[in-house]
């Protein structure tokens, strides 16, 4: 297929910093550095730069939380002329890069930076925003309405009622469930960003404590201070760039069953990721099998699950079988997951790690880690009322 805009546009850049813990760096700097990074990866300049896009549109002037970057910081402190800016909403964390590809389809501009900040770890009251009792209960509305009045607002709640839905309508066990973040782990100790790389046994995931019923502390991933930032541009105009490009195959950020939907859905407890994957296959002539690569949103360690049968890797509850033990998903098997260690080892960098490891494992570039011939990736982001996704090439 041809007739589809994203074949005609690649990633030519990529910026990552450090992936901090503790709050270290003053995250806005860290967004400035990838920045910097990444259009010095694809050999440009500022001056070559004509459209930005980040992801949620941050506030002016903040410089930490879950936008700690906002357009209008990123193009004053780099000196940006711009043609074109945005963020997009509708594929969850890849709302940006959807947009950018758009954009440049459009012939709105040529290279287009794209970031994500993550900066979470400055704020004082992270995670207890809404789970001080002292306060009144938060007007709620929608799906909300049915979990924040029982102060059962945090997403590991939320995705645990799909998990434990799922388990019990399929058989899947927590013990084939393990097989993720002990591949993951395994993955991490190859790759120095990550923020854990020490061994994870079986024994210590069975015998961690429990966050929100399945879900253990190790199926949970680790808040970080991190930015990664790409260069998109127009493949016309990649040719000459330092690195291979890296083409977009098909996106996909469908919302067949509603918007802002986590359990108002038909078909629960399938989520927007299944609208997503549909829509992307529907624009490309290649199948699951021609995937060599698979980067996939772990939030919590079932959207994997989830993402492998929205994509089309098994067979709707068969996902827990096809991890099972971790000899399909290991970096020589079958389907390679997460080779950098994901966001339950790396570090959570709100998916666009996996978009970055993606582009390396396509360049040839992960190291230690690297998967033999790799030609073709997928990544999928999100959970619950978010989902987006890319198909990725490194092949004309």
């Amino acid at each position: 297929m041809t007739r589809f805009m994203e074949k005609q546009v690649c990633i030519t850049g990529l910026g990552q910093t450090p992936l901090h813990r503790k709050p270290t760096v003053f995250p806005f700097q860290l967004a400035v550095d990838a920045c910097e990074l990444a259009i010095a990866d694809a050999g440009l300049t500022v001056d070559d730069i004509d459209g930005i896009a980040g992801f949620p549109l941050g506030m002016t002037g903040v410089g930490t939380g879950l936008a700690a970057a906002s357009p209008a910081d990123i193009q004053a402190s780099l000196g940006l002329k711009v043609n074109w800016y945005g963020s997009g909403e509708n594929a969850a964390q890849f709302s940006n890069v959807q947009s950018a590809i758009a954009a440049i389809a459009a012939g709105y501009c040529k290279h287009v930076l794209v970031w994500r900040a993550l900066g979470e770890r400055w704020i004082p009251s992270y995670s207890h925003d809404n789970q001080d009792r002292a306060k009144p209960l938060p007007a709620s509305s929608g799906w909300k309405s049915w979990w924040e009045p029982y102060w059962a607002g945090a997403a590991s709640i939320r995705t645990a009622v799909h998990a434990s839905a799922h388990m019990a309508k399929y058989g899947v066990t927590r013990e084939q469930m393990s097989a993720i973040p002990l591949v993951q782990r395994d993955n991490a100790s190859r790759n120095p960003k990550a923020i854990y790389r020490n061994p994870l046994t079986f024994e210590a995931y069975m015998d961690a404590r429990m966050i929100s019923t399945p879900f253990c502390l190790y199926d949970c991933d680790i808040p970080c201070d991190a930015t990664t930032a790409m260069i998109i541009s127009r493949r016309d105009l990649a040719q000459d760039m330092p690195h291979r490009p890296v083409r977009f195959e098909a996106v996909g950020g469908g919302a067949q069953q509603g918007i802002d939907r986590w359990i108002g859905r038909s078909d629960f407890p399938r989520m927007m990721m299944h609208d997503a994957a549909k829509m992307m296959w529907s624009r490309t002539d290649l199948k699951p099998a021609d995937v060599d690569t698979a980067h996939l949103y772990d939030g919590f360690t079932y959207f994997v699950l989830f993402w492998l049968e929205a994509l089309g890797f098994c067979k709707e509850g068969e996902s827990g079988a096809f991890v099972e033990g971790g000899h399909r998903i290991a970096r020589t098997g079958e389907l390679p997951i997460n080779s950098n260690g994901g966001q339950l080892s790396e570090g959570r960098t709100h998916g666009f790690g996996h978009l970055h490891e993606a582009v390396l494992q396509l360049r040839g570039e992960a190291g230690d880690r690297q998967i033999a011939d790799a030609r073709v990736a997928v990544t999928g982001v999100g959970g619950g009322a978010l989902g987006g996704c890319l198909l990725l090439t490194n092949e004309d």
